[in-house]
């Protein structure tokens, strides 16, 4: 069984997703970067960690086999197909702050991730200090030698997809990007889908606090 969500342009989405149902996130309209925050449902102060990420796969990007580590070294979702090849680690959530300090003052009122994932995460009794540094979903952040690195155009295309499997019962937090100052959605946000499939190991215990699967804006 499956449940599928149109997440619009530049909205939240957040859902809890048991262990070894699956999630995908799909680009419908190609170009679109979605960041991307997973806590451990029951102890949300175990939570997504790009450190932990990249030394246990030895790199900065993610595709198929790909495990999503906690601050405590744990898996708490594995990438199991990839359409894409490439995601971005590094580059982080958009925000008024970071807006300005990069393209002028003038953006200060423009939405941004920050905000998104402060709106959706409040749903779940999660705040500032909950925010850790996040996966960015078809954005193409490429680093050189030195360790330069840039925005630029996506390597995605209408129609491709990503799914990963919980490998505990997890919260996953989604932006749908609205940058619209750098390339990371073609300078036009548009709308994703995602969709939560049941596992073979589903059925654990109900999460007080957190939504059921599907849930969301």
């Amino acid at each position: 069984m499956s449940t599928r969500t149109v997440v619009p342009a530049r909205a939240a989405w957040s859902s809890v997703i048991r262990a070894g149902e699956t999630l995908t996130l799909t680009d419908l309209h190609g170009n679109q970067a979605v960041d991307f925050l997973v806590y451990d449902a029951h102890d949300t102060a175990v939570r997504y960690s790009a450190p932990d990420t990249i030394h246990a796969q030895g790199g900065i990007f993610l595709t198929t086999g790909s495990v999503l580590m906690s601050n405590e070294h744990t898996p708490l979702m594995t990438v199991t197909a990839d359409g894409v090849g490439r995601h971005d680690t590094v580059g982080g959530a958009c925000s008024k702050e970071s807006n300005t300090l990069r393209y002028g003052h003038h953006t200060w009122s423009q939405h941004a991730c920050v905000d998104n994932f402060l709106a959706e995460g409040a749903r779940h009794g999660l705040g500032k200090r909950d925010l850790v540094s996040n996966i960015n979903w078809y954005m193409n952040v490429p680093v050189e030698k030195d360790g330069t690195l840039g925005i630029v155009d996506g390597i995605s295309a209408p129609g491709l997809s990503l799914t990963l499997r919980a490998e505990r019962d997890v919260l996953v937090l989604v932006s749908n990007c609205p940058q619209i100052n750098n390339p990371c959605n073609g300078f036009d946000p548009t709308a994703v889908e995602v969709t939560i499939t049941a596992g073979a190991t589903t059925g654990s215990a109900p999460v007080d606090g957190m939504t059921t699967p599907g849930a969301g804006t």
